[in-house]
């Protein structure tokens, strides 16, 4: 069951529950990718430039800029034009919060599962 006050939201403006569902699917989607992970972490620090997020992560600037663009999408990032240039930072109203949420999350009940892996992958030596 959905909270009150997003399902007042919701319904006020014109869309039912279920609707909701599938906004909740992108949003936590937007988690999914291991490239974006990273891009939330280094804007964590402080914001950057695409070509900066590029020459750190060493990936295409091409997936950097449709990973910027989902992250943006979902409210993630924020973006400001400086001269010529975007510079992006993260969401620190909503997303710092909740990533430091996800990494005491992590830290108390998820790092067993990379001793999982690392078993597995020293089992299969």
């Amino acid at each position: 069951m959905l909270n009150k006050h997003i399902l007042h939201r919701v319904h006020k403006e014109g869309f039912k529950e279920e609707e909701v569902y599938e906004a909740y699917k992108i949003f936590f989607g937007t988690l999914v990718s291991e490239s974006r992970l990273k891009i939330i972490n280094l804007l964590r620090r402080r914001e950057k430039s695409v070509s900066e997020i590029v020459e750190m992560l060493k990936l295409p600037q091409p997936t950097i800029s449709h990973d910027l663009a989902r992250l943006k999408k979902c409210g993630f990032v924020k973006v400001k034009t400086v001269k010529n240039f975007r510079r992006y930072s993260l969401n620190d109203e909503t997303i710092e919060p909740l990533m430091n949420l996800i990494d005491y999350h992590m830290e108390q009940y998820c790092v067993h599962i990379l001793h999982e892996r690392k078993g597995k992958k020293e089992n299969e030596k």
